[in-house]
């Protein structure tokens, strides 16, 4: 006789273990930043998706586990979205369902050395799909990219100079690959080892022999951060708070001061009472002054639809120069609520943003007044989430910008692991460009990078409000992703093109597809003698 396993229960405890399975990543990012963790938190998730007896399995498991993910990686954002969190994560979740697939139909069953060897090319091009969905503006932006996480290892940054965090990425899911491999598959081991070695080599030659920047001079650049207690104030206050700040810097012989977002609460045109206290502290510091304008233009000074616009605004001894960045990727939902006629609900569920804001229609480049050593020299600036796009400080940094300058405010989300993840992709960005990064915030973590994405001084931590001066050392030349751009995306892209052509070709000419052998779905079964 032969029992039945309760397979029912089974299959659900599969579906329930891929929630916090797929969320194990997170720990590899700030502020727990295990980045080690990163080469093997998918072995779990992955083990899981190559046993899923069917192809609907798979698919399910892939996109709790992506929910996991996401709700691991944003759950800071919980206080401000509250309930509305649960659904935007299933909804990004559902960009794994393809990666779930995948990892069951080239892991499961019996591997053979070929299938092992497409593996490792075609699973981490299937995750680099999800990445580079979600990282459409619209859908939240490319937040919590998995080769972010290892914004404080050297080698890896190295690498970042050749293929963007997109090469990264690619290479930490081989890595967890080629480890699912050697755990499950014996008949694949070779491959898995070679796959192993192969990351190992490549990144060990890049970090060897590949030149890192060539420095070019040094500016001098003050972060002033209001901290927590000015953004507490009102805006007024929050003004005077700065501009405090701002005057205990002079005598230091600087290049530039650089504001939090939202450090300027009125429109300097509307305000030039503002405008002349700005440029009476430039004056007495002996530099510009970038600060960030939080406020309503109407359709004169925009020249185009009115509206409240977040800008980085350069100010001189003689007044603003002219020089002014619109932000242009805005948050969804924190600034503006995408289909709002649809969706304008959110606001009443969470702490979503009541008017839209106006984004901006081009980045600018500007060009330093003639301060101690900043003459002609350029900046590239950047509002808050901006940070996390590559592509944008790859065009600034094509456009000349020597410095890039990131102006942002995690006040809401003090406390959280935020602050620390934002301030961590500073260094990915200079690393990617070699070009040094300055992130200034209000309320912290503000911190600087030199253009291989080393730290530059101490940060700012979040209970601080201060005024500090940083050396940041400039560089000449280009890197390979600045002038390449993101060919691990086309490589892995095309991969997975050629993949999908020859299982449809298979199919059409009546073939077998690649199927993995038939997995048990149960505790195995026992036959009875009597």
């Amino acid at each position: 006789m032969q029992t039945t396993p309760r397979t029912g229960r089974y299959r659900w405890w599969r579906a329930a273990a891929a929630v916090p399975a797929g969320a194990l990543p997170a720990l590899s990012f700030p502020a727990p930043a295990l980045w080690w963790f990163a080469y093997v938190a998918l072995v779990p998730w992955m083990l899981l998706l190559r046993t899923a007896p069917t192809g609907r399995r798979a698919a399910l498991e892939g996109w709790l586990g992506g929910a996991g993910f996401i709700l691991a990686v944003h759950h800071w954002l919980l206080p401000s979205l509250r309930l509305f969190l649960f659904p935007l994560a299933a909804l990004l979740g559902a960009l794994w369902i393809p990666w779930g697939l995948l990892v069951r139909r080239l892991l499961g069953g019996a591997v053979a050395a070929g299938r092992a060897s497409a593996a490792l090319v075609l699973v981490p091009a299937g995750w680099l799909l999800s990445e580079l969905v979600r990282s459409w503006q619209g859908l939240g932006g490319p937040w919590g990219l998995l080769g972010a996480s290892q914004w404080q290892v050297p080698p890896a940054l190295r690498l970042a100079s050749v293929g963007g965090v997109w090469l990264l990425s690619l290479l930490i899911v081989a890595v967890n690959c080629a480890l699912v491999l050697l755990v499950a598959a014996p008949s694949a081991r070779i491959p898995a080892a070679a796959g192993v070695t192969g990351c190992a080599v490549l990144t060990g030659a890049v970090w060897l022999w590949l030149p890192g920047p060539a420095p070019a001079g040094e500016l001098r650049v003050a972060v002033v951060q209001i901290g927590p207690r000015g953004v507490s104030e009102s805006v007024e206050q929050r003004f005077d708070t700065g501009e405090q700040l701002t005057r205990q810097l002079a005598g230091q012989r600087l290049d530039l001061v650089v504001w939090g977002e939202s450090s300027v609460g009125a429109g300097l045109g509307a305000r030039p009472d503002l405008a002349r206290r700005l440029a009476d502290l430039s004056a007495r510091v002996g530099a510009p002054l970038l600060v960030n304008v939080d406020a309503r233009r109407g359709s004169a000074e925009t020249g185009g639809a009115p509206g409240i616009y977040k800008s980085a605004v350069l100010v001189g001894p003689e007044g603003p120069t002219g020089d002014r960045y619109d932000k242009m990727r805005l948050v969804p939902f924190g600034e503006y609520i995408p289909a709002r006629a649809v969706l304008g609900w959110v606001t009443s569920a969470g702490k979503a943003a009541a008017e839209d804001r106006r984004p901006g229609t081009a980045p600018v480049v500007m060009d330093l007044p003639g301060a101690a050593g900043g003459a002609g020299v350029r900046i590239g600036p950047l509002v808050c989430f901006e940070s996390a796009f590559p592509d944008m400080t790859r065009h600034l940094t094509r456009e000349g910008a020597a410095l890039l300058v990131d102006q942002s405010s995690t006040a809401t989300f003090q406390g959280s692991w935020a602050p620390a993840q934002h301030a961590s992709l500073g260094a990915l960005r200079a690393a990617e460009t070699g070009r040094p990064v300055v992130h200034a915030t209000l309320t912290g973590i503000s911190a600087v990078y030199g253009p291989s994405g080393e730290r530059i001084g101490a940060p700012l931590p979040g209970s601080a409000s201060a005024a500090r001066v940083y050396a940041v050392p400039l560089a000449r030349g280009t890197t390979l992703y600045v002038r390449f751009g993101a060919w691990p995306v086309a490589v892995a892209l095309g991969a997975l093109a050629v993949y999908c052509a020859g299982e449809g070709v298979r199919g059409l000419r009546g073939g077998p597809l690649r199927r993995p052998a038939p997995e048990p779905t149960g505790p195995p079964a026992h036959t009875a003698r009597g």
